[in-house]
């Protein structure tokens, strides 16, 4: 599944080419109970279609009327508050105390190939930076090195879009198709390895990518970075083990291992003796997930997600603080 973010780039290139008349809202502030966060995006035609949200409904709607009206965004960006006034509670139903501040942006048929080549980063999972200046419209792309919030300094906006967290999973057991059923509609992309053949073919969920490669040999050949989670399911030293050897080397932001306390215990001792360093192994997360008193497949799966969700919410906290 693509990350909403994907959707509305996409979506609103397609527009573009076809020649049409398209505005692109962005959130660049909240504060209180807002329902999306900052830079979620919402673009609109003028035919009336949409594609993302900004609040779950209640101010999309406003927004497009008054865009299809003429009232905003007619030649330029502009900027707009919701919830600041009680009228706009009221008529909105934005949450008790809950504001948010939006750019939209009105673009045309010539900006069909920034908004072309943006898509296309995001989809090869390349880190990009929009740089808007809100007076003037102006738009270029930058490549980025590392995910950062929006920033606006001055008049000018900073977007920086990176690649969809990913999901990798070592075993094409049972939890594992729990997993990516669940992970795929929180905007994980996510692709299975197990060198056991007759487990991919029969696994039911065919529509993800699945490997009989050796797990450490799959590693190497994705693209592993802060945004990618690796989970080994397997219970089997030998599958397990040579996957966690190649993981605890890269920068993924998650490395998990199913197993109890105590196979936990052995799995570290058996790292060690393989001279995995002591840091490497301090960052597995075994037994995997949160501690909810998970016994069947998918409570494990919800667990474990219930524990990435956990881990980036803590990242987006500290990187806007």
């Amino acid at each position: 599944m693509n990350s909403m973010d994907q959707q509305v780039i996409l979506q609103l290139s397609q527009w573009l080419e076809a020649g049409k008349q398209c505005w692109l809202c962005t959130i660049i502030s909240t504060f209180g109970s807002s329902p999306r966060p900052i830079g979620s995006l919402l673009a609109c035609n003028e035919d009336g279609q949409y594609c993302g949200s900004l609040s779950g409904g209640c101010v999309e709607d406003d927004l497009r009327e008054d865009i299809s009206k003429g009232k905003l965004a007619k030649d330029k960006p502009e900027r707009i508050s919701y919830g600041v006034a009680v009228e706009d509670v009221l008529k909105l139903g934005l949450p008790c105390g809950g504001q948010l501040e939006v750019v939209i942006e009105p673009l045309n048929k010539s900006h069909t190939k920034i908004y072309q080549e943006l898509a296309q980063s995001v989809a090869n999972r390349k880190l990009i930076t929009r740089v808007v200046d809100i007076k003037s419209g102006m738009t270029h792309l930058q490549d980025a090195k590392q995910g950062t919030t929006l920033t606006i300094v001055e008049e000018t906006m900073q977007h920086t879009y990176g690649p969809s967290f990913q999901l990798l999973l070592i075993g094409a057991v049972q939890v594992a198709y729990y997993l990516s059923e669940m992970a795929q509609a929180l905007d994980y992309e996510v692709a299975i390895c197990d060198p056991r053949q007759e487990l991919i073919e029969s696994f039911p969920k065919q529509d993800i990518e699945l490997s009989n490669a050796m797990p450490d040999d799959w590693l190497r050949s994705k693209n592993i970075d802060q945004r990618t989670a690796i989970v080994a399911l397997c219970h089997d030293p030998r599958i397990d083990d040579m996957a966690l050897m190649e993981a605890l080397q890269l920068e993924a932001f998650y490395i998990g291992a199913m197993g109890s306390v105590k196979t936990t215990i052995k799995r570290k001792e058996r790292l060690q003796m393989l001279d995995i360093p002591l840091q490497q192994i301090e960052k597995l997360h075994a037994p995997v997930g949160l501690d909810i008193g998970s016994k069947t497949p998918p409570e494990i799966a919800l667990s474990i997600l219930s524990e990435l969700t956990l881990l980036r919410a803590k990242t987006n906290n500290q990187s806007s603080d």
